[in-house]
C-alpha cells in the first residue's frame, strides 16, 4: 500500500495528463518531479488502487507514444528551417 500522499500525487498526475492530453515530460515539469516518478506513479502505482483512472490515463499515454515520432520529426524540421533562415 502506497503512502497517502503518493496516492494523491498519482491521482493528480493522472487527472492532469487526461485533462490536458499532456505527455509524461509535460506533467513532470508541471509537478516539479522527474519523468521516471511520473511514469512510476501513473503506470505502476495507480493501477493498484484506481484501475478505472489508470485505464483512462493509459489511453492518453498510448496515444502520445504512437504520435511521438511525428512530434520528433516536426521538431527536427523546425530546427533546420530556423537554421536555414538565419543563414539567409
Amino acid at each position: 500500500m502506497a503512502k497517502p500522499y503518493i496516492e494523491e500525487r498519482a491521482i493528480a498526475l493522472a487527472k492532469y495528463v487526461i485533462e490536458n492530453k499532456s505527455t509524461v515530460r509535460e506533467a513532470a515539469k508541471r509537478f516539479y518531479i522527474s519523468k521516471s516518478t511520473v511514469h512510476k506513479d501513473i503506470v505502476e502505482r495507480l493501477s493498484e488502487f484506481d484501475r478505472a483512472l489508470y485505464l483512462d490515463v493509459k489511453r492518453v499515454l498510448d496515444e502520445n507514444k504512437a504520435e511521438r515520432h511525428l512530434r520528433g520529426g516536426d521538431a527536427t524540421r523546425r530546427k533546420y528551417r530556423e537554421k536555414k533562415d538565419r543563414l539567409n
